[in-house]
């Protein structure tokens, strides 16, 4: 019987509270000491600056009222430029940019640590902003009004100050936003739960409420959908993670008007007058005939709803078939854009729609993982990228019009991938499904167990984890003789919502099952064995290192555990953490709390036990998943004298890295220390 551990102190909580920090930066001290006097940090360190700052990087942009807007980084421009370029002169192998905005420059003259998170533009001209900075890469950030035709901030513009806010334009000179109104205006979460519209020249107290949801909803949203000329103002009460209700906001005043759709539903947007579901579960709407399955993209005519307020031409327009699911739905002026992933591999379809629907496969080169990466309303151009474990990225862009595929841009390989082979095997985890995985080897490697191995996961949140191409791993693990495992285990998304659902709450430990026999597998196969094994996962997969750790120390040796939840039984009080309740379930719940104290890495470390050296990685600046449950973890493992390392950024957001030195950094930390573990 394992001996009971007592609660790690709660002033780890203290987020920069002088006793936490003085604990953190002790750990960081002996981490950063024995890690970085290795002379293969030095190396690592260097081939991921030379990869995260490389002059050849594709600049990955969205094509928006004529312009590419990219956002680029590179030792010169570490917080990164906003910049844009035409779509003529995006075609080029050396574009002229126009630059629009230095994070740089930006923080130096404010005197702050900016962290760019995005801009939120009015179509369909692109040009008026609302831009998001954040301090030193909190999910929470400050809003400005920002005019890419002036490249400047707007004089007397949209401004909100630092919060988790939502935003959407309904015209030039008014928004719906959802933000921290002041006193009891968050959810439990911490998220907004109140809509106000704002007109320009408004004062933030001036905005006027236009909708409201409950204080136990994970946060309420307003969103704007481009339909026809008109723009659908709209309201979104995430009552949980997983479950959604949408209202149309009228123009004219009169309240809110509820849509009819599942809880479980996601809206993709409109085409041809369609509105586009993507359905998380069965569904038989009311008055109708129809059944659908979860996982299915279905349609209705919008136009009638919004004047009668009952749905008419209801049509599937995709059944997933077995081991395949949407990854991506996009909607160009003239098509609809479906990216599938059938068995892992990604396939993109082209959509039209004339009273019925059809499709046709884009013939694409057979390879790997394929993304739009941009696509607009108001043009049929997109940006396809395509990679694979072994094949660098390449951006092709696409007339889906007129099916007009050129291949724009490429990266130079990252590291040597001639004698690097690709498998995909299957792994039957304890109940008897069929679990895949991926293994990224040397074609000569001896099966006789002796490989490090890095086997790498997440299970959670419906998270497909695909074959994509990472330089930092391939340089940093691959060439040196490492084994990479992706293992697509349950309460991902690989094989649509059920695959997803399948791991809720106190079902999880089938995900925890499916790790486990993937690692076991392999080792059957001799490609690896306990003594070369280490597994890496970050945030829910942090949570399935800790589990990992504790439920089968003997099956591994070495763990990396990024940006982790590790206290679930005060996880739902920390930061965001109220909002995961429908993933894990509450400890508020008796027989949620009681499978959450079976589970807890923190609740469940044997002082005597024999376990694997494991590394902590997490940020100060975390405002999702909240570090001390990293520190709590460290802290009682210290206690009882077990070997961990530790390594908190005090920046770096949820990412646990806000710039690329500090991603190159990090994973130079990471592979020295599995190197240390794996191969020495």
């Amino acid at each position: 019987m394992t001996e009971t551990v007592a609660e790690a102190p709660l002033w780890l909580e203290e987020v920069e509270g002088k006793q936490a920090l003085d604990k953190v930066n002790a750990w960081n001290k002996v981490t950063l000491d024995k890690l970085m006097a290795d002379k293969r940090y030095a190396q690592y360190l260097d081939s991921g600056l030379d990869i995260v700052n490389a002059k050849d990087k594709i600049p990955y942009g969205t094509y928006r009222g004529g312009f590419v807007y990219n956002f680029w980084q590179d030792e010169n421009q570490v917080r990164g430029m906003l910049r844009r370029t035409t779509i003529d002169e995006y075609t080029k192998s050396h574009p002229k940019w126009q630059d629009l905005l230095s994070i740089d420059n930006l923080s130096t003259l404010e005197d702050k640590n900016w962290v760019f998170k995005g801009t939120q533009c009015l179509e369909s001209d692109y040009d008026r902003c609302l831009l998001s900075l954040s301090d030193g890469g909190k999910d929470s950030a400050e809003m400005r009004e920002w005019d890419h035709s002036k490249q400047s901030f707007v004089e007397n513009g949209f401004f909100i100050p630092e919060a988790k806010t939502g935003v959407s334009w309904k015209d030039i000179d008014n928004i719906n936003i959802a933000t921290h109104w002041g006193e009891d205006s968050l959810t439990e979460s911490g998220y907004p739960y109140i809509i106000k519209s704002l007109q320009r020249g408004q004062a933030l107290s001036q905005a006027k409420q236009v909708f409201e949801g409950e204080k136990t909803d994970v946060g309420v949203w307003p969103v704007t959908i481009k339909f026809g000329d008109n723009n659908l103002n709209m309201a979104v009460r995430s009552v949980t993670f997983f479950e959604s209700l949408y209202f149309w906001l009228p123009d004219d005043g009169r309240d809110a008007v509820q849509l009819p759709l599942p809880k479980k539903v996601a809206v993709q947007g409109v085409f041809k007058g369609q509105l586009m579901l993507s359905l998380k579960q069965e569904w038989s709407p009311q008055g109708k005939r129809q059944a659908f399955n979860s996982g299915d993209l279905v349609s209705f005519d919008l136009d009638h709803w919004l004047q009668k307020q009952e749905i008419k031409n209801l049509q599937l327009v995709y059944h997933p078939q077995e081991r395949a699911t949407i990854d991506g739905v996009s909607i160009t002026s003239n098509k609809l854009v479906l990216t599938l992933l059938e068995n892992v591999v990604s396939n993109i379809y082209i959509y039209d729609f004339d009273n019925k629907w059809s499709h046709i496969k884009l013939a694409m080169p057979e390879n790997g993982l394929m993304s739009v990466s941009s696509a607009n309303l108001d043009s049929d151009t997109i940006f396809i990228n395509q990679e694979s474990f072994v094949a660098p990225d390449t951006l092709f862009k696409v007339d889906v019009k007129n099916i007009d595929i050129i291949a724009i841009r490429s990266i130079l390989a990252r590291f040597d991938a001639s004698n690097i082979v690709v498998e995909q095997f299957e792994a039957s985890s304890k109940d008897g499904e069929k679990i895949p995985y991926f293994v990224v080897r040397h074609k000569d490697i001896q099966f006789d167990g002796t490989n490090p191995t890095l086997q790498y996961a997440y299970g959670g949140f419906q998270v497909s984890l695909k074959p994509s191409y990472s330089g930092l791993l391939g340089k940093n693990w691959l060439e040196q003789g490492g084994v990479y495992v992706l293992a697509n285990i349950r309460g991902g998304g690989e094989f649509g919502p059920n695959w997803h659902q399948a791991g809720l709450k106190t079902k999880r430990q089938v995900i925890f099952d499916d790790m486990i026999a993937v690692g076991e597998d392999i080792i059957a196969k001799k490609i690896t064995s306990p003594k070369r094994l280490g597994i890496m996962g970050g945030s829910n997969g942090g949570l399935l290192m800790g589990v990992m750790y504790i439920q089968r120390p003997d099956l591994w040796n070495a763990v990396i555990c990024q940006v982790p939840l590790l206290d679930m039984l005060r996880y739902h009080k920390l930061l965001a953490g109220a909002s995961w309740v429908d993933e894990y379930g509450s400890p508020d719940v008796t027989d949620e709390r009681a499978f959450l104290e079976k589970i807890s890495p923190v609740h469940n470390i044997d002082p005597k036990g024999d376990y694997p050296s494991i590394m902590f990685v997490t940020s100060t600046k975390d405002d999702r998943v909240h570090p001390a449950h990293a520190r709590k973890m460290a802290y009682l493992l210290e206690k009882h004298g077990h070997d961990f390392e530790y390594y908190e950024n005090i920046d770096g957001g949820h990412s646990a890295s806000a710039n690329l030195q500090e991603r190159a950094n990090r994973t130079a930390l990471e592979y020295t220390f599995l190197s240390q573990k794996l191969m020495d």
